[in-house]
């Protein structure tokens, strides 16, 4: 078993991906999120354990915990990834991390320096530069670099929208006209139409960008910012809703290549 503690900072698909990655491997991985997080693909990450207390992600379960004495319980048992809302400031200081991944993938903001918080600190995609803020960088854009391990350069700057799904990129999403309480009783998964009203905030109603399968809806009853994303609607016949996606997997396995971790059981990259 490897004895290094690791927190994974961000409890998106990303960092859920490399949390996953890194218990499989037998590493004491933490992951940290805020409380009442509004990420959408929960389908592809443990959120849903910070409000049911326990989730599962691709055969790997994930469990909330309320202090360091639960994290440490929970890593004893290895039968799940701790899960915590604890400010990260005081999970250093009462733990002691071997390794820090930030995992926020901030959009709009600097990220962190936390060099001095870990002997390894591993930043992922744009903004982070090894030296600068970071002693490793992670290539998180799609192309031929991504999940590469960066030594000596930064992480590439973003590249236009997301992805395509089915020929559509942006327009698959909704994003929130406002801040405040978001309220849906749709499921992931479910089958939407066009201008189909999905939830409200504030009195404002959310619809359906586009026709297809609920890839991400925020959890009801959380708080969200204005512009935050709330739907993602995946046009595919063969929608992906859960499970472990290509993106996040590739740089999960860029994060197991910057800790020299050995591969997975089968060979599995």
């Amino acid at each position: 078993m490897d004895q290094r503690k690791v927190l994974v900072i961000g409890g998106g698909d990303v960092g859920s991906a490399i949390a996953h990655r890194l218990f499989r491997h037998g590493v004491r991985v933490l992951l940290s999120e805020r409380a009442s997080s509004p990420h959408a693909r929960r389908g592809m990450a443990f959120t849903d354990a910070l409000f049911e207390g326990r989730s599962q992600l691709a055969g790997v379960d994930a469990s909330w915990q309320p202090d360091i004495p639960g994290v440490e319980a929970c890593w004893q048992q290895r039968v799940a990834i701790p899960v915590v809302t604890l400010p990260e400031h005081l999970l250093i200081a009462g733990i002691g991390f071997d390794v820090i991944v930030e995992a926020t993938m901030r959009r709009h903001q600097e990220p962190p320096d936390l060099r001095t918080a870990a002997n390894l600190v591993i930043g992922l995609g744009p903004g982070y530069a090894p030296g600068r803020n970071c002693h490793l960088a992670i290539e998180t854009q799609w192309g031929a670099h991504m999940g590469e391990v960066l030594r000596d350069r930064p992480a590439a700057q973003r590249s236009g929208g997301p992805r395509a799904l089915g020929g559509v990129t942006r327009e698959r999403f909704a994003i929130s006209p406002c801040a405040g309480t978001w309220r849906t009783e749709c499921r992931l998964g479910e089958r939407v139409i066009a201008g189909q009203p999905v939830g409200e905030i504030a009195g404002r109603i959310v619809a359906a960008p586009i026709a297809g399968h609920l890839r991400g809806v925020a959890r009801n009853g959380v708080q969200v910012p204005a512009g935050q994303r709330l739907l993602e609607v995946d046009p595919r016949e063969e929608p992906q809703v859960f499970g472990l996606g290509e993106r996040p997997w590739a740089v999960a396995a860029g994060v197991a290549r910057a800790l020299e971790l050995p591969p997975l059981p089968g060979g599995e990259q």
